[in-house]
């Protein structure tokens, strides 16, 4: 998370990549001979054609669309993953561009394609729905086939659709939430040949939605499971699929560990007895954790430290002052939200409770 924002999580290949494209939303009159004539034109070009949501397992939010029960309307397509950090952090424009622009003719479709196994669960996708406060429909992804017919790569990843069912804009990645905004705007111009509402949304975001403070990350995304395992500093090197006691002493920055007994999977780690740790050398204001309880339906309390104290003001939105917490959902977790000036601290975070399940840690 060293580049500037958009950052765009990226499918199997580097975890974060800066990667947005922009054509300018100028709108054109197309004119005739009298003012009755006269058209809206997007100068938005044409990349292609809407591939649809064949595929698709289930829909929230509401029954099943096609691509040619759309036609008629300006469809902005939303690929997101509920533990994605970035989808996360964009949730609220999307939102805000679904209220404001619903009665326009804008249609927003999310399409929910899982990075992780856990997010296949459509228990664990609904939770996410009503925590983001989702009211949109939803597209449930989890065999990848609308990921794969649209040749998508990213999360989250936009794609804006004409009323004649042309795509005529992407973009990928965080950030850039006006340029967005302008190509909703211009395609519904075009749509119902007038020009509308031009200002702009502006969300308020908490906890883990807020923006990153892209200034001072200096550190990325980084998982634990090893079939994607960088910058481990515990000992001994991680042992794969089998219980393994670990210790971890000092780490450079960006290095992380494990202590006490763990079962390192491919996906994730597993504490295998209680009081297991994890920690991690960062440098951002905040760092997020994707954890589960492991059992479905148990709970796992954890103890969160920064440079061996309590984390005080410091402490993210999923735990309190003291660093104490509980796991019991598999989603992300914001652990720590420096208040004061960024700089590089050692966190730590112990489970009081054997079971837990650590996936991924996240920074902004």
């Amino acid at each position: 998370m060293k580049m500037p924002s958009p950052i765009a999580h990226k499918k199997c290949t580097l975890p974060f990549i800066a990667s947005a494209v922009f054509v300018g939303c100028a709108l054109a009159i197309a004119g005739a001979s009298s003012a009755a004539a006269v058209s809206i034109r997007s100068n938005l070009p044409t990349e292609g054609t809407m591939a649809g949501f064949a595929g698709a397992t289930t829909w929230l939010n509401s029954a099943p669309l096609s691509a040619q029960q759309l036609r008629g309307k300006v469809v902005l397509v939303d690929f997101w993953t509920y533990s994605c950090i970035n989808c996360i952090r964009s949730m609220p424009y999307v939102r805000a561009w679904a209220a404001k622009y619903r009665d326009q003719g804008l249609v927003v479709v999310g399409v929910h394609t899982p990075e992780f196994k856990f997010e296949e669960d459509l228990v664990n996708i609904n939770a996410a729905v009503r925590r983001f406060r989702i009211d949109f429909p939803v597209a449930v992804d989890s065999n990848h086939a609308i990921w794969q017919a649209w040749g998508n790569r990213y999360w989250p990843a936009f794609y804006l659709v004409d009323a004649n069912g042309k795509i005529r804009y992407h973009q990928f990645g965080e950030g850039s939430y006006d340029k967005m905004e302008r190509a909703i705007q211009s395609l519904l111009a075009e749509a119902r040949g007038s020009a509308g509402d031009t200002s702009l949304v502006s969300p308020a975001a908490g906890a883990e939605e807020m923006a990153p403070h892209l200034a001072s990350v200096r550190s990325e995304e980084t998982y634990v499971g090893y079939g994607k395992a960088s910058n481990f500093g515990a000992t001994p090197k991680l042992r794969e699929d089998r219980p393994q006691l670990y210790s971890v002493d000092r780490l450079d920055l960006n290095q992380w560990g494990l202590s006490g007994r763990w079962v390192v999977g491919r996906e994730s780690a597993v504490a295998d007895q209680a009081g297991a740790g994890l920690a991690y050398q960062f440098s951002a204001r905040d760092l997020h954790l994707v954890l589960g309880p492991g059992m479905p339906g148990s709970k796992v309390r954890v103890k969160v430290t920064l440079d061996g104290r309590a984390p005080g003001a410091d402490h993210g939105a999923d735990v309190d002052a003291d660093g104490n917490g509980l796991i019991d959902a598999t989603r992300l977790y914001q652990l720590v939200r420096q208040s004061g000036p960024v700089r590089a601290r050692r966190f730590e975070v112990r489970f009081i409770d054997k079971g837990a399940e650590a996936f991924v840690f996240t920074f902004g």
